[in-house]
């Protein structure tokens, strides 16, 4: 899917996503995700990262992909997840670069990025989205499936694979190098 922009301004995406809808995000968007997303945290990050140091795969191909930076709650009874928001990103700052590199287009979290993250979304093009703290049993409610794919001896921090319908989501750090935290700060100062 390329996009599409309702009446209210709102993006409406798919993932895995392609450089045509990166290409049309602008820092400051409004978007409603749907389609499959893997959750990944700290120590998922880590695995990852051991893992291409041996020259092993990760457990899902990575190209076109978004991770949410999640983990989520256990699901209570007749539901598909617990409560699932977004943990602060930089803690995945020192890996992001190069998961990026091998063809991460999308990161779901809160908070700022490093410069060294915000070269690489440019350099790949790809993109970091902002979910809002605090929302967590809210967002859980557009996720329609979640499964764990890997590492389930993480717990709360396994990787899962989720489909979700309509995630709301704005556009923090675009491909042209667009920073919504520091545009904010910028129209505060004025």
């Amino acid at each position: 899917m390329t996009g599409r922009t309702g009446t209210d301004g709102v993006k409406r995406i798919e993932a895995p996503l392609t450089d045509t809808v990166i290409n049309s995000l602008k820092a400051g968007d409004k978007v409603l995700l749907s389609g499959f997303i893997y959750t990944a945290r700290d120590a998922a990050h880590k695995r990852f990262s051991e893992a291409l140091e041996a020259g092993r795969e990760l457990p899902f191909d990575i190209r076109g992909q978004v991770i949410y930076y999640c983990g989520p709650a256990p699901a209570p009874p007749g539901k598909v997840i617990g409560s699932c928001g977004p943990t602060t990103s930089s803690r995945m700052d020192s890996y992001a670069p190069g998961l990026i590199s091998l063809g991460l287009k999308g990161m779901i979290g809160k908070g700022k990025r490093s410069e060294a993250v915000k070269r690489a979304l440019k350099e790949h093009r790809a993109i970091y989205f902002g979910a809002t703290g605090g929302a967590g049993a809210l967002i859980a409610r557009t996720v329609v499936a979640a499964d764990v794919i890997a590492y389930e001896d993480l717990g709360p921090e396994a990787v899962l694979r989720l489909e979700v319908k309509d995630m709301p989501l704005f556009v923090v750090n675009d491909i042209f190098g667009n920073d919504l935290y520091e545009a904010g700060i910028e129209r505060y100062k004025r």
